[in-house]
């Protein structure tokens, strides 16, 4: 985990995500503690070089950052470069 927190900015799902958390509460209460790791900078599941570029850019403010969480459904989380938005998805929306 990393000293610095991310500026989520504004926090948004997709439609998917959306539906899937309001029928099944335990994803969305793991999606909401995954965002939480998200702003500690803990990564998830995302390789090396994907882990690398996240902390660069949370040091610098300069690009965007994903992570990837092993929820049933596999779960992204991707903060803009900007900070302005932070998104859920499933993977297959991207």
């Amino acid at each position: 985990m990393k000293n610095k927190l991310l500026q989520l900015g504004q926090v948004v799902a997709t439609n998917r995500v959306a539906e899937i958390m309001s029928n099944d509460p335990e994803y969305a209460h793991r999606v909401t503690q995954s965002l939480l790791k998200h702003a500690k900078g803990d990564w998830g599941v995302v390789c090396a070089e994907d882990a690398s570029l996240n902390d660069a850019a949370l040091e610098k403010d300069d690009d965007r950052i994903l992570s990837s969480y092993d929820i049933d459904p596999k779960t992204w989380i991707i903060t803009e470069w900007d900070r302005s938005v932070t998104t859920v998805l499933l993977p297959e929306e991207y």
